[in-house]
């Protein structure tokens, strides 16, 4: 059986959760009528932490053959931000990524990125819900975000049978690769909840490890900790959501991420040093 997170991501709902400019952008209509979204010419260095030599200890595979990895091994105040989802593709998130260089790592599910059916009720009425599609995510691919997967429509994978699971994970693999040039390596799965079957079906689809998260972003930018003395911990890997005013939270985060002393790190660079095979 696989992990539960008491709070998990949620297509339908989040339970538990609240899920350098170097020229001048250009602007851009999007398929949303009337949001503009900002395309960059160019992106800039990122300022994630890298590790160094020696930082980061091993991990280990999981039973099942993948690592699961909910922290980063490293005694460095450093935490990695990602993000799930993309219903609510706020402009104003896009550049903070952009023109700041901040790292993040980006878990797209389809029917939220192409804003199929209706968004969930954490994301739902925001002023940017499906605008730009799949272009806003190529937007932030060029700003250093790398797209990676969390199925194609978001299903509780216990409930679904190895076929089933692999048609979801591959499928998302087949589409992101086909819409920013790139096969995910990374896999979040729905709710936190995976198996056997999920291990088996995501390594057949190209995937390296299994990502969860150790706390969770809520609207405002409040973080909801899993450990009993609610404060950040080197590693922490912390789960946002794509929701109405992502770019007031966002910024808010950040800042509360910065005033503790910590650093924010290149999610892929810290697997590579830790022997997960990410590329």
């Amino acid at each position: 059986m696989g992990l539960t997170l008491a709070a998990g991501c949620a297509g339908g709902g989040s339970t538990g959760t609240t899920q350098a400019e170097p020229t001048a952008p250009s602007t851009s209509r999007s398929s949303a009528p009337g949001a503009e979204r900002t395309t960059p010419s160019a992106s800039p260095a990122s300022r994630a932490a890298l590790p160094r030599p020696g930082e980061v200890r091993r991990i280990p595979k999981s039973a099942n053959g993948l690592p699961v990895i909910s922290m980063i091994p490293t005694e460095r105040k450093v935490v990695f931000l990602t993000i799930d989802d993309g219903w609510e593709q706020d402009p104003g998130f896009l550049k903070q990524v952009r023109d700041e260089g901040i790292p993040i790592t980006v878990f797209a599910m389809r029917d939220a990125v192409e804003a199929t059916g209706s968004p969930d009720a954490a994301s739902g009425g925001g002023r940017y819900v499906g605008a730009g599609r799949w272009d806003y995510f190529r937007d932030l691919r060029d700003a250093g975000a790398p797209i990676e997967n969390h199925t194609f429509s978001h299903p509780n994978l216990w409930t679904l049978g190895y076929d089933r699971q692999k048609a979801e994970i591959c499928g998302m693999s087949t589409l992101i690769h086909k819409e920013t040039g790139r096969r995910p390596v990374l896999f979040r799965p729905p709710f936190g909840n995976h198996n056997a079957a999920t291990a088996r079906a995501a390594r057949e689809c190209g995937i390296k490890a299994i990502m969860m998260w150790s706390a969770t972003v809520q609207p405002g930018g409040k973080i909801a900790y899993q450990v009993p003395d609610k404060k950040l911990r080197p590693g922490d890997i912390l789960l946002l959501h794509f929701r109405p005013n992502l770019a007031r939270d966002f910024r808010i985060l950040v800042n509360k991420i910065k005033r503790r002393g910590y650093e924010i790190g290149d999610l892929r660079a810290y697997l590579k040093a830790g022997g997960v095979p990410v590329s």
